[in-house]
């Protein structure tokens, strides 16, 4: 295994070596939820976001695994070269690119607005206290960026920080009939996921879906149905 640290003891990502391209840890495993709610067999045509690089596992799954057209924006220069020499992250190419920028930034302007599919927000800092980005007017310039059938995926962690705050927030951009959310994990990282349009909740049509993610790709995506469930705020 090799670790992500900005120069504390908290972890930013991590990569298994023998396996570079899979996602290991679970809270990454949970950012690719949105699959459940993607056609399949067309997610190769769909545009990917990541708003923190971290050590690239999400960047590179969607890209190299799912084909996907897929950017990742970064604010520190350190961490993408620590990705690029350490942690297998390929060279920008037609479909990749990695952008040294502010997410917020590229969340409030007008180049990406409704252009993302799958949108996967993890932003924190050395401390990872609290995420970085965390107010109303972030998580509505989020909406904005996804497509009418998009998702945004959003870690939530931080001793510093309050999950029932952040629900809200993103309840008040998304609507709150269009938030669904894992239990957290054991080590209390919460993935909520926001859809642009609210998506109807269907136990036997999400079984088949995780069914056939777990087949092609190598995420447990069965069991994310025992933790997941819509938010009712």
């Amino acid at each position: 295994m090799r670790f992500l640290h900005l120069g504390t003891p908290w972890v930013q990502g991590s990569m298994k070596i023998s396996q570079p391209n899979e996602i290991h840890l679970e809270y990454v495993q949970r950012m690719m939820a949105w699959l459940l709610v993607a056609d399949l067999d067309q997610v190769h045509r769909l545009q990917a976001m990541q708003l923190g690089l971290g050590a690239a596992s999400l960047t590179k799954f969607c890209y190299l695994q799912l084909g996907m057209a897929t950017t990742a924006v970064e604010l520190n220069p350190q961490v993408i070269d620590t990705c690029r020499r350490w942690f297998s992250l390929p060279q920008d190419s037609a479909n990749l690119h990695v952008l040294l920028a502010d997410a917020a930034d590229i969340a409030s302007g007008d180049t990406w607005r409704g252009k993302v599919d799958a949108l996967q927000v993890d932003l924190y800092d050395q401390e990872a206290a609290c995420p970085a980005l965390d107010s109303e007017a972030f998580y509505a310039n989020c909406q904005k960026l996804l497509t009418a059938q998009g998702c945004m995926t959003v870690n939530l962690y931080g001793r510093h920080s309050s999950l029932e705050t952040s629900m809200q927030r993103i309840a008040k951009a998304f609507g709150k009939e269009a938030l669904w959310a894992f239990k957290p994990t054991s080590a209390g990282n919460t993935i909520v996921l926001a859809f642009r349009t609210p998506r109807a909740w269907d136990k036997g049509a999400l079984l088949t879906q995780a069914q056939t993610i777990q087949t092609r790709w190598s995420l447990p995506a069965v069991n994310w149905l025992r933790e997941l469930a819509p938010v009712h705020l």
